[in-house]
């Protein structure tokens, strides 16, 4: 077998647009390899890990049976794997998070002393971190330069599937098998159809049905007009450079609005890529004083602060591992700014929850939330929630479908239960804070913040 090459598989799960792929088949048979790494397995929560099962399920039903899955250590199993199967090369896509960047380097190393080739070729997004940088070969902190330099960078047009992809079966390890079987099993949510084929099945329903008017429907939760297309980006079921090749044949606010989503991946990414510290602690610190979370941040966990757009907000997350990008943010303000809760505990949860959580956009979404992070969001911003649920779910359907204990009232009442008499029949909670105060609070903090020297 010293003519094939080892394809480890990570955040590409996926044929198509697949450079790593591609360049690995060009000279030869390939091993596609995934591991089940317990570092990440069994610390991830119970949806990721289900959400990761289904799609290696599927990409193994597109190789034909023949991904090679074992449990493990990466240091340990590629090296051995290359090994057992005379492999000169290994072939991945890039990857830029802090712990997959240095698990990388680590398997590098170990391949190297083995005489084994490590090529990396491509990346999960559209411009790999660190590519796009300012005059001074730095990189941004505000999205708008950012998107400008990203614009003007461009990206590749998508990997050609490779003309003669010949597969070499090797024995998986069946307790890794069992693994995955056993997740998917435990989910406590039901996972969308996962793998390539449905993730494109969901892109051209997308194009065809609701890229029209997503310029403005993408803020409004109750009209479900998202792509929903983010847990498939979170393992790579589909690349970034395949929906933006897609959306050149279109022109207007309505693609250039999803486009510019899909710059806000990539500036997350770089800005981790420079700042790795960034995923657990400020960006930009205010050296704010917080709250320990306690009884009311477990409502908030649970979705029963009284405030029906957060509650109902996070009660989608528990019931889908997925929430609504406007609702995320709104859920977020009311954490740090009227719980005065740091943002690694909400972000936490959401790891903890969501299917698309993707560690760079996460933490960086929070923060952006919270006033700590990169652009122009001051922490004077604070989203009122109920003013917020009444423009972005005017007739309360959003609320209504989260929310069973408010399905009574008609219209934008189900934002505003004290207001209508029998707005609490159905045993809803009582807001647990007042919102005005809190802000009053968030605002004298961030103050005092500002005016203590470093």
């Amino acid at each position: 077998m010293s003519e094939a090459r080892l394809v480890w598989f990570r955040r590409d799960l996926r044929l198509h647009d697949h450079p790593a792929l591609t360049a690995a088949a060009k000279d030869g048979p390939v091993v596609p390899l995934f591991v089940v790494d317990p570092a990440f397995f069994d610390s991830a929560g119970p949806v990721r890990p289900a959400w990761l099962a289904a799609n290696l399920i599927a990409l193994d039903a597109s190789l034909g049976g023949r991904l090679c899955v074992r449990f493990g250590d990466p240091r340990e199993v590629v090296p051995r794997t290359a090994a057992e199967i005379g492999a000169m090369q290994v072939h991945v896509s890039t990857e830029t998070e802090p712990a997959g960047a240095a698990r990388d380097c680590a398997v590098r190393d170990a391949l190297a002393e083995g005489g084994v080739e490590w090529v990396e070729t491509g990346s999960p997004y559209a411009v790999t971190p660190g590519r796009v940088h300012n005059r001074e070969g730095g990189g941004y902190r505000v999205f708008t330069a950012f998107h400008r330099a990203w614009r003007e960078h461009g990206w590749r047009a998508p990997a050609s599937c490779p003309d003669d992809l010949r597969l070499l079966e090797v024995a998986s390890d069946e307790f890794a098998w069992t693994k995955l079987r056993s997740a998917l099993a435990a989910c406590p949510i039901r996972l969308p159809e996962a793998g390539e084929a449905a993730a494109l099945a969901r892109w051209r329903h997308f194009m065809d049905d609701n890229l029209a008017g997503y310029a403005t429907a993408r803020d409004r939760p109750d009209l479900d007009r998202t792509s929903r297309l983010s847990p498939d980006l979170k393992f790579g079921v589909v690349h970034p450079r395949t929906l933006l090749a897609d959306l050149a044949e279109h022109r207007g606010a309505d693609a250039d609005r999803f486009a510019t989503e899909l710059a806000w991946r990539d500036f997350y990414a770089d800005v981790l890529w420079r700042n790795p510290d960034s995923l657990t602690a400020d960006l930009n610190p205010l050296g704010m004083a917080y709250a320990e979370p306690d009884e009311a941040f477990d409502a908030w966990c649970a979705g029963r602060t009284g405030f029906p757009i957060v509650d109902a907000g996070m009660r989608q997350l528990l019931q889908e591992g997925w929430m609504h990008n406007r609702v995320r943010m709104i859920t977020a303000s009311f954490l740090t700014k009227d719980l005065h809760v740091w943002w690694p505990h909400g972000a936490q949860h959401f790891l903890d929850h969501l299917i698309d959580g993707d560690l760079a956009s996460n933490a960086h979404g929070w923060q952006w939330t919270a006033g700590t992070g990169t652009d122009a969001a001051p922490y004077f911003r604070v989203f009122n929630p109920v003013t917020q649920g009444v423009r972005f779910d005017p007739d309360g359907a959003y609320v209504r479908r989260y929310v069973p204990e408010l399905r009574h009232l008609d219209g934008a009442a189900a934002h505003r239960p004290w207001t209508v008499l029998d707005g609490y029949a159905h045993a809803y909670p009582e807001p647990i804070v007042d919102h005005a105060q809190e802000r009053t609070v968030a605002l004298a903090r961030y103050r005092e913040a500002r005016a203590t020297p470093d």
